[in-house]
């Protein structure tokens, strides 16, 4: 069956590398908190904030850093609070300009676009206005639909949305959460993206290409796999990487 939508997930694989982001410190870092901690709390630990089960900032960070360290004070929690939604901000907001290029690319070509993101209220705060908005047909954000990847009612609602089979889309993500396993389970194909996952966890890559279907380093080079040329004025191609 013939590819007619292309779902991408966002954090990882839609926003550039971590050294091009922003320059604020990492949440766990204004905390006090060992930083695998606070990844493993976010990552398996608080199903309940990505579900949208707590909306506000305050709490979601205050009961995830006492679940690290009870003594945290509440100076630090807030402080924590105004530097990871300016993170995520900037996340959004630095979008790297080929991915941008080839969502466009995509659209213009005729293939309908959904995202599909594990995300808290306070991750995706700033998501109006910013570049992204507007170039999706469908986006699924897991604290406003109540479900989680990999669980399937979440690529379910959004294959609803964009009026597609499963067998008609491509997922592309960098695997976090399971994604990729999740979306082959209800009949998509996968592309995992690697390119940010290697410069932050290189060793779970191989492990990664292992359950996709294909494999590229960065987003543009999807546009390869559904057998479209990037434009040059496009600056989609990795050679055109912001450095």
């Amino acid at each position: 069956m013939a590819i007619r939508g292309v779902v991408f997930d966002f954090f990882h694989t839609l926003t550039g590398p971590e050294s091009q982001r922003s320059d604020l410190p990492w949440t766990s870092d204004v905390l006090g908190i060992d930083r695998a901690r606070w990844t493993e709390l976010l990552l398996n630990r608080s199903r309940w904030r990505l579900a949208g089960e707590e909306l506000d900032p305050y709490t979601i960070v205050s009961v995830l850093a006492r679940a690290a360290d009870p003594t945290i004070d509440d100076v630090r929690v807030r402080e924590a609070v105004r530097v990871r939604t300016q993170r995520f901000r900037d996340s959004l907001w630095c979008v790297p300009e080929e991915n941008l290029a080839a969502l466009r690319h995509l659209r213009v070509a005729g293939f309908r676009l959904g995202l599909i993101s594990n995300a808290d209220a306070m991750e995706v705060a700033a998501w109006d206005g910013s570049p992204l908005d507007g170039l999706f047909d469908v986006q699924v954000f897991s604290c406003k639909v109540g479900c989680v990847k990999p669980e399937p009612p979440i690529y379910e609602h959004c294959l609803r949305a964009l009026q597609l089979s499963a067998e008609e889309c491509l997922f592309v993500g960098d695997g976090g959460s399971n994604e990729l396993s999740g979306a082959k389970d209800v009949g998509m194909s996968t592309v995992f993206v690697s390119g940010v996952m290697a410069e932050l966890w290189p060793d779970q890559v191989s492990q990664r290409r292992a359950l996709c279907d294909h494999h590229v380093e960065w987003v543009p080079e999807v546009l390869a796999l559904l057998g479209l040329t990037p434009h040059a004025a496009d600056g989609a191609s990795t050679g055109e990487r912001r450095g």
